[in-house]
């Protein structure tokens, strides 16, 4: 099967599978089956056959799955098995929490730059990185040839700096603002995370909860 043709629906739960399969490998898992791995991640065994033989056949009849072979497939379909260079716009609040906190490299990427407006903020450690001014972006892209960018800049300078990116050669955007990046530019990759949406889910299904 065709990446093309391989449904979001799947993609969205390989993630979860390759964190499932890490925490059986924590545990000493050698082995698993598929109705197994169903009832700890709460799906069914067909669904779990059918997203992994989107990829290949990775499990043997009679014997099931080799828990850390499929770890390591799953993490080369994911692209772990290399890093792409990253860079960050916006070293407020959300932006220095996530290049503080999240462990980029096991996701696929490296973090390389860290840029912001705010004088202010020029300069600030975060992590093993400083925060660089958003004047020097153009000559860090041409030497340094990152990716993929995150945006925790507000709307109005998305708006302009996604742009400028495209043009730097950036290919894909984690995209934390509420500009609607793939709107815009239909060729390039954008996973949007719109935090507030989420939290609305939330309440939603307190409420439903409630009318029960």
């Amino acid at each position: 099967m065709s990446k093309n043709a391989i449904s979001n629906s799947v993609i969205r739960r390989l993630p979860r599978y390759y964190r499932f399969l890490g925490e059986l490998e924590n545990n000493d898992y050698i082995r698993i089956s598929s109705r197994e791995l169903a009832e700890k991640m709460g799906l069914t065994a067909s669904q779990i056959r059918q997203d992994f033989n989107c990829f290949g056949e990775f499990g043997q009849q009679g014997y099931g799955y080799n828990v850390s072979e499929l770890r390591t497939e799953i993490g080369k379909i994911l692209g772990l098995d290399s890093l792409k260079p990253m860079i960050l716009l916006g070293a407020g609040n959300l932006g220095s929490a996530i290049a503080a906190h999240l462990d980029f490299k096991n996701r696929g990427f490296e973090l390389i730059g860290i840029f912001d407006a705010n004088k202010s903020l020029v300069g600030k450690e975060i992590g093993e990185l400083k925060v660089t001014d958003i004047e020097e972006l153009e000559d860090f892209c041409k030497e340094r040839s990152p990716e993929a960018a995150i945006l925790c800049i507000p709307k109005d300078a998305a708006v302009t700096e996604a742009e400028i990116l495209i043009s730097y050669g950036i290919k894909a955007f984690w995209n934390f603002t509420h500009y609607d990046l793939k709107m815009a530019y239909k060729d390039v990759i954008v996973e949007n995370v719109h935090l507030g949406d989420s939290l609305t889910t939330l309440s939603y299904c307190i409420n439903s909860l409630d009318k029960k």
